[in-house]
């Protein structure tokens, strides 16, 4: 199954949500006017778009039907997909740590999927014949570690642990260490998922990151946050969240393929101005995808 067939199926509740409302307006309405734009405009908040976002894509579209003259609805349908497109554009850098040298820090509260994320990535990155190491830093949340020692063994990469409950920043240098001295391609750490309280959350991470600049300053940086997109809005408090207290330099969104939310992606680029650069479309440990803006949105409006 191809990229795009993939997500087409995955992303059925979001294509239903905003696909589905697009079908219904071009079916329904003769022209364009003020309520056809009404209804797309609640078409794209229902699923989690976010007000700004909608509001700067819609006026967007407006200007461009204008622009080209644009009478009949369903008209307005390859344009609207090439402005979401447009705004969810990755740079050409955005996968520079898969080229070089690098550590990549995982975040994200509990539940959302970030040890699993950490493992699939793993996987992903050992098919494309890198050497990778996982290092279990989340050493507070019970069986944390076995959990990803599971994704380890079933990766088939090598894992670096501690004991439940100690220093997360001991088990980062051990990792770093290990990265160096064993020649890994990328580094991937777990890191606890708590926000109740943000200074002990702060500090925790600026430890583990001053670590890492002091023991492998020439090592590439990633921090991805992982996000669950069945909370859709609250996902975006808690990234905003992440970004007061680290460099977050890009967003994985989980469970697409069980929410009708999945213009939460829109929104969170848009609010946040960092990309997302991962998206888990499901269980398996192969249905961790590279975002793919092109086939993302052409998937929720196929």
């Amino acid at each position: 199954m191809g990229l795009f067939d993939k997500l087409k199926e995955r992303l059925q509740k979001t294509r239903e949500q905003i696909s589905g409302g697009m079908d219904n307006l071009i079916n329904g309405y003769a022209e364009i006017d003020d309520d056809f734009y009404e209804e797309l405009e609640e078409n794209l908040i229902m699923s989690d778009m976010g007000m700004d976002a909608t509001e700067e894509i819609l006026n967007e579209l407006q200007k461009q039907v204008r622009d080209k003259h644009i009478r009949v609805p369903a008209d307005t349908k390859e344009l609207l997909i090439e402005i979401i497109k447009e705004r969810m554009a990755l740079t050409e850098d955005a996968y520079e740590f898969k080229d070089r040298k690098s550590v990549v820090l995982v975040v994200g509260v509990n539940g959302v999927g970030k040890t699993t994320t950490c493992g699939k990535l793993a996987s992903s990155l050992k098919a494309q014949g890198k050497r990778v190491i996982l290092c279990a830093a989340d050493t507070f949340r019970a069986a944390a570690t076995e959990q990803l020692k599971e994704w380890s063994n079933r990766a088939g990469v090598e894992i670096i642990t501690g004991n439940e409950g100690g220093d997360p920043g001991s088990v980062i240098y051990d990792g770093v260490s290990a990265a160096k001295a064993r020649g890994a391609d990328v580094l991937i750490c777990d890191t606890a998922g708590r926000l109740n309280n943000k200074k002990n959350l702060m500090e925790e991470l600026r430890k583990i990151n001053n670590i890492i600049s002091r023991e492998y300053p020439d090592a590439c940086r990633e921090t991805l946050v992982v996000l669950d997109s069945t909370t859709g809005q609250n996902a975006l408090s808690q990234a905003k969240e992440f970004k007061e207290v680290t460099d977050v330099t890009g967003i994985v969104l989980t469970k697409l393929d069980g929410t009708a939310k999945g213009g939460i992606a829109v929104a969170i680029k848009d609010r946040m101005g960092v990309p997302v650069k991962y998206i888990g479309v499901g269980e398996g440990i192969d249905d961790l995808e590279p975002f793919d803006p092109d086939a993302y949105v052409r998937a929720i409006f196929a």
